[in-house]
Order: C-alpha cells, then structure tokens, then sequence
C-alpha cells in the first residue's frame, strides 16, 4: 500500500532532477544559480548526507533560505535549536556553514546560514 507522500515525493524528486540539470547547464546555470543553491547537510536521525535544491538570498556571508510549505518538507527541521553544519554551493564552489531554522508564529519557516571564512 503506498502512503499519502508517494505522490508529493515522486513530483519534488522529479522537479529537484530538473532543477539539478538547469543549475548545471551551460547555457542557464549561470542565471539560475543566483537564486537557487545546493544545500548538503547530514540527517540528524539517519547521519546519511543529502543535497537538495533550495531558493536563497545573500548578503555578505549569511544566507537566507525561505521554506516554502514547511509542513511537507523535512530537511530543514534538521536546524532546528541551536542548528547545525551545512554546505551551500556558492560561486561555483562549495562553502559551509552554521544553519539555524526558525518557525514565527504564523508558521512560515525560514533558515539562517552564517557561512564560515
């Protein structure tokens, strides 16, 4: 019997393969990795490592990540509290970093990444 997130993680795997490809592509990565990053992090439960595609903003050396419906996604809950390591691939290159997530009380989840020097 298949559960009710069959469906939603068959189409976010789907959509994240394309969006792995355009960030990768010649002619629109360039473009498209101004706003959208590769974040890599370790599970907190499973300790396996998983990368997934995310929108961001920058300034300096912190970067913000808005989590659209949090409800139905899982990997930033790995930041919550004091947080914890990830990766982001910035500039054409990998940069880690301390990642803190926060739920306001509207219910909107955003993640604060202070990448290292």
């Amino acid at each position: 019997m298949r559960t009710k997130l069959w469906f939603p993680t068959r189409a976010a795997n789907w959509i994240n393969a394309r969006v792995f490809a355009l960030r990768a592509s010649p002619r629109w990565g360039r473009w498209v990795s101004r706003y959208l990053t590769v974040v890599t992090y370790t599970g907190r439960r499973s300790g396996r490592t998983f990368s997934t595609p995310v929108a961001y903003r920058r300034t300096a050396d912190v970067v913000w990540i808005s989590v659209s419906f949090p409800d139905s996604k899982t990997w930033w809950r790995n930041f919550l509290g004091t947080g914890g390591p990830i990766s982001l691939h910035l500039d054409d290159a990998n940069r880690s970093g301390h990642a803190v997530a926060h739920r306001d009380e509207r219910g909107r989840v955003a993640v604060t990444v202070r990448l290292d020097d």
